[in-house]
């Protein structure tokens, strides 16, 4: 089955599967997925008409589309591109690896930070106070952080309560969580213009999702309408969620 595959070809080959993969998990997560069918079918028939029918005409005009659309896709998918840069330079492996030896401790840490976020969000949701809370990951939001007022506090349910209270004046904006600090709210996100996202949902939804498909963050929300509880995370959104799904999605590490 392998004859004429030598070690380097198959390296070779595995690799490409990697990047195309990898390619993949992107486009997913920033709503793109569609794009990248387009992209996987225009190279199928780029080489079908140059290098298996060998059309010399049809097969010039498609290497120039490609020459100048190579540019064109950095230049479409520029935070795409950033956000698994900096993936791949997180050194997520032997964070792993860490987190392997140092298992109890690290659980317990995270339980201490994740439980307030929990506590809160479902004591808002029976309220029915509206809330948006992102979760920095391994992109800095530093931007986003800008946007609204410091805080600079340790993770507290009262605390989380108060900013979002209908009073409060910081309350329509979003909470930012940074190493396990809460490190601004009333912060601006980006809106997400995805045609997929139910129309019932509203402005806070839209926002989860915008910094959900531009970063790697994690945000939650809470329906002032509903009291529903929804998760956005890696282009994903999760509707509707119970205390036990919430602390499971907290405790999610990509």
């Amino acid at each position: 089955m392998f004859i004429g595959l030598s070690i380097k070809d198959i390296i070779d080959i595995l690799l490409v599967a990697y990047l195309l993969y990898q390619s993949y998990r992107l486009m997913k997560a920033s709503g793109s997925i569609n794009i990248f069918i387009g992209i996987l079918i225009f190279i199928g028939i780029w080489i079908l008409v140059s290098q298996i029918l060998e059309m010399r005409l049809l097969g010039s005009i498609f290497d120039k589309l490609v020459s100048v659309g190579a540019l064109a896709l950095i230049i479409l998918f520029q935070d795409d591109i950033k956000r698994f840069l900096v993936t791949l330079g997180s050194h997520k492996g032997m964070r792993r690896l860490s987190r392997f030896f140092m298992r109890e401790q690290k659980e317990n840490e995270e339980r201490k930070d994740i439980m307030p976020i929990v506590l809160a969000c479902m004591s808002m949701s029976k309220s029915k106070v509206g809330a948006l809370i992102v979760i920095e990951k391994l992109m800095p939001l530093n931007d986003i952080t800008a946007t609204g007022e410091t805080i600079n506090a340790d993770i507290s349910q009262l605390l989380i309560e108060n900013i979002f209270f209908k009073n409060s004046p910081l309350h329509d904006g979003a909470m930012v969580i940074s190493h396990q600090r809460i490190q601004a709210a009333g912060c601006i996100l980006p809106v997400s213009h995805d045609l997929t996202i139910p129309k019932e949902l509203g402005l806070r939804h839209r926002s989860a999702m915008g910094i959900a498909q531009g970063t790697d963050a994690m945000a939650i929300i809470v329906s002032e309408e509903t009291g529903k509880i929804s998760v956005a995370y890696q282009g994903q959104l999760h509707i509707n969620l119970s205390a036990e799904e919430l602390e499971r999605l907290l405790n999610t590490e990509e």
